[in-house]
């Protein structure tokens, strides 16, 4: 099994396109220490830190990869 299996591939461009706009982000800022892990690990760049809490910059950006949930020590990032 190669690396190229483990993701879906879309051959229709619209269904492409709708699913990056469906993507959603939620952080609980409450919970949220500000420790910079989601913002480095994220692929596409979609997280900042501002006055010490994660922020979504662009949400139209995310691939819904949901690596930013895994690495949050905190368990405060939920992506739909």
């Amino acid at each position: 099994m190669g690396l190229g299996s483990l993701f879906k591939r879309n051959k229709n461009k619209n269904k492409k396109e709708e699913e990056i706009a469906d993507s959603h982000i939620d952080i609980n800022t409450e919970e949220c220490g500000g420790c910079e892990k989601c913002s480095i690990a994220c692929p596409n760049n979609v997280l900042i830190i501002v006055d010490d809490v994660s922020m979504v910059r662009d949400p139209q950006v995310c691939k819904s990869c949901k690596v930013c949930m895994a690495i949050c020590p905190n368990d405060c990032i939920t992506v739909n």
